[in-house]
């Protein structure tokens, strides 16, 4: 009997072997490459901005990323089954951070919205945001059309998101908070609900801009004000985003070079490691590497966009539908924020900014994404 157990022992081992060795082969190693890439240059930006130092940041972020795509590679490899199971507990998980946030949270630039781990300090709402997808996606799942145009069926969707936008509001991060709030309507609208929903929201959104503008604190109304006039106070307020535009415009078509950005060299440019490392990107590369990286970032929603076309039930469909629009809208909102299109708010670049949980978060999207495309024939309950 003994030997017998061990012979069925190593077969269930060399079976599972085998299994590992079959998923990995057949991993989407394009949108890895993409996402290799793009962090790449995310490395060399860092880099740049530390004046030709892998110290303070590139370094970090490098050791992070390696980190944050072994934990990619295994969510990736986990069954989307799992994943539709866990959902709820992952959703209250987030919840529950998000209120050890406002309870013993660290307090940095005048916002409170991070948990000392010792080795990192976690932001609980750049991890929300996926969840939140997930836990949209799941109800979504099973959801009909005639679902969808009713109410009533709405309430708890809404729910799922204004409870993690509320509590977000009050570290304050009305950034986050807007983000959380567009994946969400953007979900509602690709799972089927009314177009004269969207058209009631936006009516009721412009009717309540003054109750807003009397709620918002000062910095974010300096923030609207200088939007509309950033010439008004260019030493104060509006230093930011006139230095940045600077050091975009000077960039040209072909860029100063690699490490020969005046603006970031001179320390001109602020936060260039962080909000404002595009910029920074343009300035050495010009209007031809902003391209490159745009292009790649085009890439990797395209992708995104392909595994929902190819997943065989709703709940990986939205999943990967929703973490495609939650990625693409950081990229637009933050390069927009640079350019001076949309106000200064606090959003990084995907992959290239500096920050633990922002790389954390988006290689968490991508393994579910991942996940969805290497498990299409799973079945998940209805």
């Amino acid at each position: 009997m003994r030997s017998l157990h061990d012979i069925m022992s190593r077969s269930i081992t060399i079976h599972s072997d085998q299994n590992i060795f079959e998923k990995l082969r057949h991993l989407n190693w394009g949108l890895l490459l993409l996402i290799t890439a793009v962090s790449c240059i995310g490395f060399a930006a860092l880099y740049s901005a530390a004046g030709g130092s892998l110290s303070p940041w590139a370094s970090k972020q490098m050791m992070r990323f390696g980190v944050a795509m072994i934990g990619m590679l295994i969510i990736a490899l986990i069954d989307i089954k799992w994943w539709f199971r866990l959902t709820w507990p992952l959703y209250f998980l987030g919840l529950f951070l998000l209120i050890v946030v406002e309870i013993i949270g660290h307090v940095g630039m005048g916002a409170q919205r991070w948990i000392n781990l010792g080795f990192m300090q976690l932001q609980p709402s750049e991890l929300m945001k996926i969840v939140v997808v997930m836990a949209l996606a799941r109800y979504f799942h099973a959801a009909t059309i005639d679902d969808m145009r009713r109410l009533p069926f709405l309430v708890i969707p809404t729910m799922i998101i204004m409870a993690p936008v509320a509590l977000v509001l009050l570290q304050p991060d009305l950034g986050t908070s807007l983000m959380i709030v567009m994946v969400g309507a953007a979900m509602l609208f690709m799972a089927g609900a009314s177009i004269w929903l969207y058209i009631g929201g936006a009516i009721a959104a412009v009717a309540s801009v003054p109750i807003a503008w009397h709620f918002m604190h000062d910095y974010q109304k300096q923030r609207v004000l200088t939007f509309l006039n950033p010439e008004s106070d260019p030493l104060g307020a509006g230093y930011h985003i006139t230095q940045s535009k600077i050091a975009l415009g000077s960039g040209g078509v072909s860029g100063k070079g690699f490490l020969e950005g005046t603006q970031s060299r001179l320390n001109f440019l602020p936060e260039k490691q962080t909000d404002f490392i595009f910029t920074l990107w343009a300035e050495e590369q010009g209007l031809f590497g902003g391209a490159i990286l745009l292009l790649l970032f085009g890439l990797i929603f395209l992708y995104g966009l392909m595994i929902a076309i190819k997943s065989r039930h709703n709940f990986s469909r939205y999943l990967a539908l929703g973490l495609s629009v939650n990625f693409s809208l950081y990229v637009f909102i933050n390069i927009a924020m640079v350019m001076g299109l949309i106000p200064v708010v606090g959003a990084p670049l995907p992959l290239i900014s500096y920050g633990g949980t922002s790389m954390l978060a988006a290689l968490i999207g991508f393994g579910l994404m991942m996940s969805c495309s290497l498990h299409q024939d799973s079945k998940v309950s209805r």
